[in-house]
């Protein structure tokens, strides 16, 4: 998986930060806990990071430094938001398809 520039610092951020990891962990797994799968958590934590990339930027050279030079203009967290899920949650159960399993050959005739 690739990460854009804004998902790459806060990544690291993440990693050199302890705390600020601990409340992200528990973030996405209450995010994830709480959806009816991974791709509706990753949706909705999107948001959260763009706005904690906005926060962070208010506060951190690093950060400060990246939205002087390329801006406040959104950039998608999403790639960023799944991996955060996979790494941080046990893997969900794959569900079976509603046939059982079975292509559906259409209809027969006899």
């Amino acid at each position: 998986m690739s990460l854009n520039r804004a998902e790459q610092m806060i990544f690291d951020y993440l990693r050199q930060h302890p705390d600020e990891r601990q409340h992200w962990e528990t973030k996405v797994r209450a995010a994830a806990k709480s959806a009816p799968d991974d791709q509706v958590a990753a949706a909705g934590l999107q948001g959260e990071l763009w706005r904690y990339y906005l926060e962070r930027s208010e506060v951190v050279a690093a950060f400060r430094e990246a939205v002087q030079r390329e801006g406040r203009q959104r950039t998608s967290m999403r790639n960023l938001a799944e991996y955060l899920i996979r790494l941080w949650t046990p893997p969900r159960p794959k569900r079976k398809p509603a046939n059982g399993g079975v292509a559906d050959a259409g209809p027969q005739i006899l």
